[in-house]
């Protein structure tokens, strides 16, 4: 940017899109934000909630270009696979799983410390006095595993957190349900960060910010971006199928889509889909006051308004695939072991 006057346009009104059009606006920026739907929808809406400052480990860890077949082809696995589609993102695959070596790991577990460790701070200073601030609550973060055994076996994944200062504390036996009585014998391990939080309603969070924006002056435009549109070398315009928009600077928030979005200006960026789900229990009969990530199903279970939401899973699919029974039908199933009483009145189901 060549100065506070430029304006700026945001393709993208998830969390990351929203967040940037909050701190350039407040940077005096002239700010428009822009996306094909309202703010707050999509993974900004369907995701655990979790200010997670110890999701710094990829899911490339050393090793797993041998053991995803095996995942995958395992219905007891929190890894599915649309196989009909695989020759479609098999390149990508190829390459995704080259990065499955230490190295590699090492090198993302820094860059994403650098990026989430102060979650909680950043989400307490863009949210606070404004309507979004009501959904933070601060909390402990509680991994629980099936047994010392199966903590054992993510030692490795344990020592990148340690080694950026995340050591957990390990409560075992009879002291998890003292601690967590919500669950249930299936659980005898809990490995408890400190220092977390989470958001109440996600959906409603990122509206609420979106709002905060627009009541400072901010402009919302809901519409499709067709593309960014260049002078030069420099970006001039950002065209929706509603109009141009002209502008010195854009920032991609978009997601998957960002992608094609920024090969219309000469960027290839390697970006595949990767569907996530959740199952929301209406009224449910217990109550916990942590986000708990189930180990052996690779989700969280975060208290919500007035429900519990487990979200979580992974599903490689490609982008315009319907979503599928199977992964939603394992969150329940998970989430009813590691949480024998659990009733509720209703569920709402969503995948994107």
């Amino acid at each position: 940017m060549t100065g506070h006057s430029d304006r700026v346009v945001v393709i993208g009104a998830g969390i990351a899109g929203v967040s940037s059009a909050i701190w350039l606006q407040r940077e005096g920026c002239e700010v428009v934000l822009v996306d094909q739907l309202d703010p707050g929808e999509g993974a900004s809406f369907g995701n655990a909630g979790v200010l997670a400052a110890s999701s710094v480990v990829p899911v490339t860890t050393p090793g797993l270009a041998f053991k995803a077949p095996g995942y995958a082809l395992n219905p007891d696995s929190p890894l599915f696979v649309v196989w009909r589609c695989l020759p479609s993102f098999a390149p990508w695959l190829v390459r995704y799983l080259l990065h499955a070596n230490d190295k590699d790991t090492r090198r993302i577990a820094s860059g994403l410390a650098d990026i989430v460790c102060d979650s909680v701070e950043q989400h307490a200073a863009i949210a606070a006095a404004t309507g979004a601030e009501k959904w933070l609550r601060h909390s402990d973060y509680v991994y629980a595993y099936k047994s010392r055994a199966e903590f054992e076996r993510d030692r490795y994944v344990w020592s990148l957190r340690r080694a950026i200062g995340l050591t957990p504390e390990i409560v075992e036996g009879d002291a998890v349900h003292e601690v967590q009585p919500a669950l249930g014998p299936h659980t005898q391990l809990l490995a408890v960060l400190r220092n977390h939080g989470y958001v109440r309603s996600p959906g409603r969070y990122v509206k609420d910010l979106a709002a905060h924006f627009v009541d400072r002056g901010g402009v919302f435009r809901k519409a499709q971006v067709r593309r960014i549109g260049l002078s030069g070398d420099r970006v001039r315009s950002v065209d929706t199928e509603d109009g141009t928009i002209a502008c010195e600077t854009a920032v991609v928030a978009a997601g998957v889509w960002s992608g094609d979005l920024l090969r219309s200006i000469g960027l290839k960026i390697p970006v595949q889909s990767e569907r996530g789900y959740h199952l929301q229990f209406k009224n449910p009969s217990i109550e916990f006051a942590d986000p708990i990530m189930v180990a052996a199903g690779k989700f969280v279970a975060t208290p919500m308004e007035d429900s519990i939401r487990c979200a979580g899973v992974l599903e490689f699919g490609g982008l315009g695939q319907p979503p599928s029974a199977a992964p939603l039908a394992f969150i329940r199933r998970k989430a009813t072991e590691v949480f024998p009483n659990l009733k509720w009145d209703g569920e709402e189901l969503w995948s994107g």
